[in-house]
């Protein structure tokens, strides 16, 4: 694990520590973020998909079909989830901005936070 990139899951990692994470994640956790309803309906259409997607990749495994043939649906199935992430986290930039400089920077540094962390 690269100690530099994410210093705070490699003390948890080295330590065999119980992963608790920092409150300002619990706190967004708990505040819907998606507000527009044709972006959650977009939104759940491609879960959906993707969700086909893992279900054909274990059909595949199960009728012992070509490895390579699996690699690409799980390829397509993993390029589709960090869509999906990507347009969690442009959902987020998009939400209205907060007053004052403050706000923002603050914003702006969860936005580079979940970005180093998950992206």
């Amino acid at each position: 694990m690269d100690a530099s990139r994410f210093p705070y899951a490699a003390l948890h990692h080295r330590e065999k520590l119980v992963p608790a994470y920092p409150v300002v994640y619990i706190a967004r956790m708990s505040e819907p973020t998606m507000h527009d309803v044709d972006a959650k309906k977009a939104m759940d259409a491609r879960l959906a998909r993707i969700e086909g997607q893992v279900r054909a990749v274990r059909r595949m495994i199960g009728e012992d079909e070509a490895c390579e043939d699996i690699a690409q649906q799980l390829a397509a199935a993993r390029k589709a989830l960090n869509r999906a992430f990507y347009e969690m986290v442009s959902c987020m930039i998009r939400e209205e901005l907060p007053a004052g400089n403050q706000g923002r920077t603050e914003r702006a540094g969860k936005v580079a936070e979940l970005l180093a962390r998950f992206g």
